[in-house]
C-alpha cells in the first residue's frame, strides 16, 4: 500500500514538474517567438488590454495608456502629438512604429530585464504592467525647434550633446497627430492612415531626421578638410588654386563658386577662406588629389555607410563608391551620389567639437519598472574616432571663422564664439536644400546642431537655417 501512495506521489509531482516546466517555457524562453509570430493575434489583443508604460520627456508623459470603455480596457493617447511623432510613433492593431516599436518589449513589460516582474504576475494573478522609458530630450528645445520650422515648410532640426550622444532636440515638419493612428477601430485607423499618407512629404512610417537621405551640400566639405589634414599632405599654410570655375576631368562640363559669394576675391585659398566662402573649386581639387579611397576612408569615420539603432532605425548615410574623377568632384561638395541624414550632419559636427571622438547617438535617458527601480541607463559609448584631436582643434578654428567673417554670420551669439558651416545643395527638379552645422561655445562644447530646411530657394534658405540655428544655440548657451 505505501509503494502505491510513493508511486502515486512520484506521478504527481512528475506531472506538476512537466506542466511547471511546460509553462516556463512557453511563458518565457518561448515568449518571444511566439509574441512576433505574425499569427498570433492572441498577444496583439492581450497587449492592448493590459497597461502600457508611458514615454516620458522631463518626467511628463507624452506617450500614455489611459482606461477606456470598450473590449481592450486601454487606449493609447499621445499629449503634444505633433511635436513629438516622429519620436514616439505610434500602437495600434495594425502597425507600430518608432519608440513604439524599438522599445515594444520594455513598454509592454516583455523584457529580459522584466522576467522577475513576469515571474510574480504569474503566480499572484497580478496584472502585468510595462516599464516607463524616459527620454534625453528637452522640451523647451524641442518646442523652440519645432517652432522654428515654419508650417508647410519640410525640414529637420536635430540638436545633441557632443560629450555624450544624448539628442536633445529631433523635431521634422510635416508632422501628424499621432492619436489620429492609436485607436481601435481599424477601418477608421485606415481612413486616417490614407488622409495622412495623402500630404504632401508627410510619411507617419518614418522620422526624416534620421530615415531622410538627402544631399548635404557644402557641409561635406567638412569631410574633406578632415581628410586633407588627417592625411598630412595639407596643413593650416596650404595654398590650393581657387579659380572661377574648374573642368571636371572627363566631361565637357565645368564645376562654378558659389556666383555670388567672395570666393571670387583670389585666385589662391586657404582652407579658412575657402571653408569661410565655401569655395567650390578649392575642395574639389582638394578631392581630386586625395582620391576616392581617402575621401571616403575619412566619410566612413564621421559615421557614413553605418546604420544605428538609438533605439529608434538611424539609415546609413551614403558616400559612393567606384567614383570617375568627375563624379568625385561632385561628391565632395556634397552633390552627386553622396546622401547624409540631419542626424548625420549633426553627428560630424558633434565628433569636431568633442576632440576628434564621435560619441554614439542616444535617446534613452532611463527605463524604470512600474516600482521606479532602474532597469537600463544607457551610459555613453564612443562610436568612432573622427579625426584626431589636433585636426578637430584646427577644424574649430576654421569653422569659428565661417561664424565670424564667413557665410554664417547670422549664427554669431553675443557673448560666444560659435562654430558652424553652411551649405546650399542644388536637387534637380526642385528647389534646394539649405543646411546649417555647428557648436558652441566652441572652447568648450555644449550643443552641436544641424538644421536643414528643403526645397527652398536661395533667400528662404538663409532665413531658415542658420538664424534658426542662432536662437537655438542661443537658448542652450543663456540657460
Amino acid at each position: 500500500m505505501n509503494q502505491a501512495i510513493r508511486n502515486s506521489w512520484v506521478v504527481a509531482l512528475a506531472m506538476f514538474v512537466l506542466i511547471l516546466g511546460s509553462l516556463t517555457y512557453v511563458q518565457f524562453f518561448a515568449a518571444e517567438k511566439l509574441n512576433t509570430n505574425p499569427n498570433n493575434n492572441r498577444a496583439l489583443y492581450r497587449d492592448f488590454g493590459e497597461p502600457r508604460g508611458s514615454i516620458l520627456v522631463d518626467g511628463k508623459a507624452i506617450a500614455e495608456s489611459v482606461p477606456s470603455d470598450d473590449q481592450f480596457n486601454y487606449q493609447r493617447v499621445y499629449n503634444s502629438p505633433e511635436l513629438y511623432s516622429h519620436l514616439t510613433g505610434y500602437f495600434n492593431l495594425n502597425n507600430t512604429t518608432q519608440l513604439e516599436m524599438t522599445m515594444n518589449d520594455e513598454l509592454s513589460g516583455n523584457s529580459s530585464q522584466q522576467f522577475n516582474d513576469k515571474l510574480v504576475q504569474l503566480f499572484s494573478g497580478a496584472q502585468s504592467q510595462g516599464a516607463s522609458v524616459e527620454l534625453t530630450i528637452d522640451p523647451e528645445l524641442q518646442q523652440l525647434a519645432y517652432d522654428l520650422i515654419p508650417d508647410g515648410q519640410k525640414g529637420s532640426i536635430v540638436m545633441m550633446d557632443p560629450k555624450t550622444g544624448d539628442i536633445l532636440a529631433m523635431v521634422s515638419k510635416p508632422t501628424y497627430d499621432t492619436n489620429l493612428l492609436a485607436g481601435h477601430d481599424t477601418a477608421v485607423l485606415g481612413a486616417n492612415m490614407e488622409a495622412l499618407t495623402s500630404q504632401p512629404g508627410l510619411s507617419p512610417y518614418t522620422n526624416p531626421a534620421t530615415q531622410s537621405l538627402l544631399a548635404p551640400g557644402s557641409v561635406f566639405k567638412l569631410v574633406d578638410t578632415a581628410a586633407a589634414l588627417e592625411s598630412g599632405k595639407y596643413d593650416a599654410e596650404s595654398v590650393i588654386p581657387n579659380p572661377p570655375e574648374l573642368p571636371l576631368p572627363g566631361t565637357n562640363i565645368s564645376l562654378p563658386n558659389f556666383t555670388t559669394g567672395a570666393c571670387s576675391a583670389r585666385s589662391e585659398a586657404d582652407f579658412a577662406f575657402a571653408l569661410a566662402w565655401s569655395c567650390n573649386t578649392v575642395f574639389a581639387q582638394v578631392a581630386l588629389d586625395l582620391g576616392q579611397d581617402n575621401i571616403a576612408a575619412q566619410a566612413k569615420k564621421f559615421g557614413f555607410d553605418t546604420s544605428l539603432q538609438i533605439p529608434n532605425e538611424v539609415v546609413a548615410s551614403h558616400f559612393p563608391e567606384n567614383e570617375d574623377e568627375a563624379q568625385l568632384a561632385l561628391a565632395s561638395i556634397g552633390q552627386g551620389s553622396v546622401t547624409a541624414t540631419p542626424l548625420e550632419v549633426a553627428m560630424i559636427s558633434a565628433a569636431i567639437a568633442n576632440d576628434g571622438v564621435q560619441m554614439t547617438p542616444n535617446l534613452i535617458r532611463s527605463v524604470r519598472a512600474p516600482d521606479l527601480s532602474v532597469i537600463d541607463e544607457p551610459k555613453p559609448t564612443e562610436l568612432n574616432t573622427s579625426v584626431s584631436p589636433d585636426t578637430a582643434r584646427q577644424l574649430t578654428e576654421w569653422m569659428v571663422g565661417v561664424v565670424d567673417n564667413g557665410s554664417a554670420k547670422s549664427a554669431q551669439v553675443p557673448g560666444f564664439k560659435v562654430a558652424g558651416k553652411t551649405g546650399t545643395a542644388q536637387v534637380d527638379g526642385r528647389g534646394d536644400n539649405a543646411w546649417f552645422t555647428g557648436f558652441a561655445p566652441a572652447d568648450d562644447p555644449q550643443v552641436a546642431i544641424s538644421v536643414v530646411m528643403e526645397d527652398v530657394d536661395l533667400a528662404t534658405g538663409a532665413q531658415l537655417t542658420t538664424p534658426s540655428a542662432q536662437k537655438l544655440l542661443e537658448a542652450v548657451l543663456n540657460k
